[in-house]
């Protein structure tokens, strides 16, 4: 099924269009839109925000269904008393879920952007069956607050079982495509310092080197000054050698996330964990790198 979807080039111009809108709005933020994008990108938490918040909507609302199946085995039973809490409780679980399914939804727009070909298809689908899941759980929410008690409960547990084929599709994305997992490759463990390439090589631009089979790149900093980092963008797998270096930062050349020099840090999302750092240095006009261990030996 995913194959399927993967290739339904169709949904190209839908996709492209949503991502405009997005843009314009994101863009219409103004000098607050970093702010906002590193907040919704994970960029505070280390991690995309999406994956814990989906997590958090479908425990509320798969409890929600259980609490409705609770009141419907109680009230049969006769305990009024007890189908009346569980009624509560469900429906207070609802709320949860709903609110944090509107989260879920804001943060996964976030990331979906980001996204190409395949990814971008089967991305948008997830989004189109989530939010159809959603509606019917809002649905479910009116017609409770309504006394219609029984149709509520049938929503809710319909869109449940919509929600865990959204879920399916998200899981797929993570796991078989990335989306949202560290992507910046094998890190350097070595703590011997090792020569890399003459330091006037290093022309502002980041240089790719290897040291024991693990790709690195290194940019000057200063004058005498280096920095080595991981080749490979976590985001999405950028190759950071053909990023730049821009006031202290070192630039993604996929989607323009920034990291700082010294540390690595994000300081710009869409990548939502730190770029590999490590030492560095200029030696007799050799450049040497060295893993991000203290206490670095020849």
């Amino acid at each position: 099924m995913l194959a399927a979807i993967g290739r339904q080039e169709w949904l190209d111009r839908p996709s492209y269009r949503l991502e405009h809108v997005l843009t314009l709005t994101f863009n219409g933020l103004g000098s607050a839109r970093d702010r906002v994008m590193n907040a919704l990108n994970g960029v505070w938490l280390g991690h995309p925000v999406h994956p814990p918040l989906t997590s958090f909507a479908s425990g509320a609302l798969g409890t929600a269904v259980a609490l409705d199946g609770i009141s419907l085995v109680s009230g049969r039973a006769g305990r009024s008393g007890e189908a009346a809490d569980a009624a509560h409780f469900a429906s207070r679980a609802l709320e949860l879920g709903i609110l944090a399914s509107v989260g879920s939804a804001v943060t996964g727009v976030a990331d979906w952007q980001h996204t190409h070909l395949e990814e971008r298809r089967v991305g948008l689908v997830h989004g189109v069956v989530n939010s159809a899941a959603t509606a019917l759980f809002v649905l479910s929410w009116w017609d409770r607050r309504r006394g219609r008690r029984l149709r509520g409960m049938a929503l809710s547990a319909i869109g449940y079982g919509v929600t865990m084929g959204g879920g399916y599709l998200g899981g797929a994305l993570v796991f078989e495509s990335g989306i949202g997992i560290d992507q910046s490759g094998e890190r350097l463990q070595t703590n011997r310092w090792t020569a890399v390439l003459p330091a006037s090589v290093l022309n502002g631009k980041p240089v790719r080197v290897e040291v024991d089979g693990v790709g690195l790149v290194v940019c000057q900093t200063g004058p005498g000054e280096v920095s080595a980092f991981g080749e490979f963008c976590p985001h999405l797998a950028a190759p950071m050698a053909d990023g730049w270096v821009d006031r202290g930062r070192i630039v993604c050349p996929w989607h323009g996330s920034r990291f700082a020099l010294e540390s690595g840090e994000v300081l710009r999302g869409p990548a939502a964990s730190a770029l590999p750092c490590y030492q560095a240095r200029v030696v007799d006009g050799m450049v040497e790198v060295a893993g991000s261990g203290v206490g670095a030996t020849k």
